[in-house]
């Protein structure tokens, strides 16, 4: 009998690794019995990939819809090859208002368009029927991928997969909806899906769904607690929606708010541009603080120190010193306070005006009220879609405007005895505390009708250096006691709630060093950051006066928010840097 000359049969890994350790040993029943039950796991694993492979191969193949959906390449990864035909791409608002009137659409319903859009939702209906909302700025539509000759059931199964948040390019046609489609803003149309390509794909898990940031938070104080509307889903808080703020922006609300936002900007400044103002920029590293006391933040500036500026005051006052006589100012505003408020902010935006007077600075006062209301009517009527969309989560009185020329001016001394009346415990010359001023809104909301009022002639102990001491005060000069007394300053309040402080400034050198000295934080006039403010009103230098509007505060107070940092993009409070 022939000597078998073959070689061994490979032993599976697991078994050599038993046999070096069992030295001459050799693997043992149990181990060997391991090993071949791992093996046929392979083997079978093996044939089922093939066959997974095999049946996906074959349903390519058979796919009729292969060349109308899929994952698109990255962006930028490729050469860009121009196409042979450039289809235009539309809006869906376009879209929408040009076939308002569907009366006249067939059945086989309006134009094949293309447009890029984020998946909402997609909802699969078995294996032949998806339904996709997609989403174009604060627009949605359905969608229908439905099988049929032309249409692959491979297909429908794609756009089912989609994960929400996805970018996609749409190919579709635009058709009636056999009833309209309440859940969509787009409810006389929908579209019947061609095309549907992956431009971006999201993460299928988010950290946040945009749908929960489209409900409401609760209000200062108020418990957070899910309604029954809210089908008892949890609240997602306030500061996780702010850690995952790109998300959270999504909301078709949040785009509406800072439509808004910009909108008060571009009010703002068409309201003074008319008026002879011309923008300015100042600088915001400053050699010293521009509002005096302790609420700067201090960095360090090479070998030395700087100042985030706390308003663009010192500046605006030496631009009207350089002729200049009306300028404006929209830029960052840094307060160090450290306030966890629902309405302060660390970093916020300034809406800034300084104007030269010839009287009296009422004349600056009543350009303000004109301001205020002039701000307040574009909003109502040119941003009401807006305004309606946040209202409709936010819940909110109408806000209450008195008119023209009628605006509540009261003296501080008024609003101090209006709160008295009220049960109010407050000093004559005591700063307002936040409860007081939301008391007082009140008050004057039910004597007055309306929810802006202005307060005038401020206790002079309680504003900052450069404020002009009333005449009367300036009269009874007490050395002794040298802030005692009224100033020609003046807030602006919105629903209770202050949004704006100005003042007329003092334009007198010589007097403006006395008050530095006196100010209740004194101030040195020859220091190196206040020498050249100082030195400005020496050349002569008309009377002016000014203020400082919180672009945030305006949004917040208008719209009804809960919290300042709703209207913030990326807030900075005491406890926030990132993102």
């Amino acid at each position: 009998m022939a000597e078998n000359t073959a070689p061994p049969a490979e032993l599976p890994e697991r078994t050599k690794e038993i046999s070096a350790e069992d030295g001459e040993k050799g693997p043992s029943k149990s181990a060997l019995k391991k090993a071949a039950k791992d093996k046929e796991k392979a083997e079978k694993a093996a044939k089922r990939q093939a066959a997974e492979d095999a049946q996906k191969q074959a349903s390519e193949a058979n796919d009729i819809s292969k060349e109308a959906y899929g994952d698109l390449p990255m962006l930028g990864s490729q050469p860009y090859l121009p196409p042979k035909e450039k289809v235009p791409r539309v809006r869906l608002d376009e879209i929408a208002e040009e076939y308002k009137d569907t009366s006249s659409m067939t059945e086989k319903g309006g134009p094949e368009i293309v447009f890029r859009g984020v998946v909402e939702n997609a909802r699969a209906q078995g294996a032949k029927l998806t339904f996709i909302t997609f989403r174009q700025d604060a627009d949605t539509i359905q969608a229908v991928v439905a099988e049929s000759e032309t249409l692959s059931r491979q297909m429908v199964k794609f756009a089912g997969k989609i994960p929400n948040e996805s970018v996609v390019l749409v190919h579709a046609l635009v058709k009636k909806p056999l009833e309209p489609v309440k859940s969509t803003t787009v409810q006389h149309l929908e579209l019947h899906v061609k095309k549907l390509f992956v431009v971006a794909k999201a993460d299928q898990q988010l950290p946040m769904q945009v749908a929960d940031a489209e409900r409401p938070i609760p209000g200062e104080g108020e418990e957070e607690k899910p309604t029954e509307e809210e089908g008892g889903r949890p609240i997602v808080t306030l500061n996780t929606r702010l850690n995952n703020r790109v998300i959270d922006l999504r909301g078709k609300h949040n785009h509406a708010i800072f439509t808004i936002k910009d909108g008060v900007i571009n009010l703002f400044q068409e309201f003074l541009r008319a008026r002879g103002f011309i923008g300015v920029n100042s600088p915001c590293l400053l050699g010293a603080p521009s509002e005096g006391g302790a609420s700067v933040f201090e960095v360090k500036y090479f070998n030395t120190k700087a100042f985030l500026a706390q308003s663009p005051q010192l500046y605006k006052q030496m631009l009207i010193a350089a002729r200049f006589e009306k300028v404006m100012e929209v830029g960052p505003i840094f307060r160090s306070e450290n306030s966890n408020t629902a309405r302060h902010l660390t970093e916020f935006t300034g809406l800034d005006m300084e104007m030269a007077f010839e009287e009296d600075y009422h004349e600056v006062v009543s350009l303000l009220e004109e301001l205020i209301l002039s701000i307040c009517e574009g909003l109502r009527t040119r941003y009401k879609k807006e305004t309606d969309l946040v209202r409709s989560i936010y819940h909110v009185e109408e806000f209450k405007l008195p008119e023209a020329g009628k605006v509540p001016r009261l003296p501080f001394s008024e609003g101090i005895a209006m709160l008295r009346e009220d049960g109010v415990e407050i000093g004559d010359f005591d700063d307002l505390s936040t409860p007081d001023e939301k008391r007082l809104g009140a008050l004057v909301l039910k004597k007055y009708g309306t929810d802006f009022y202005v307060l005038d002639q401020y206790p002079l102990n309680i504003r900052p250096f450069y404020t002009m001491p009333s005449a009367e005060t300036q009269a009874k000069y007490d050395p002794n006691n040298p802030n005692a007394g009224l100033s020609n300053s003046y807030d602006f309040f919105m629903r209770g709630q202050e949004i704006m402080s100005g003042a007329q400034r003092i334009h007198d050198a010589t007097f403006l060093e006395k008050r530095m000295k006196e100010c209740v934080t004194p101030v040195d006039p020859q220091s190196d950051g206040l020498r050249d403010y100082v030195n400005a009103f020496r050349y002569g230098c008309p009377p002016h006066a000014g203020g400082g509007i919180g672009l945030e505060r305006i949004v917040m107070l208008w719209l009804g928010l809960p919290n300042v940092r709703l209207a913030s993009l990326f807030p900075r409070d005491p406890g926030r840097l990132v993102p």
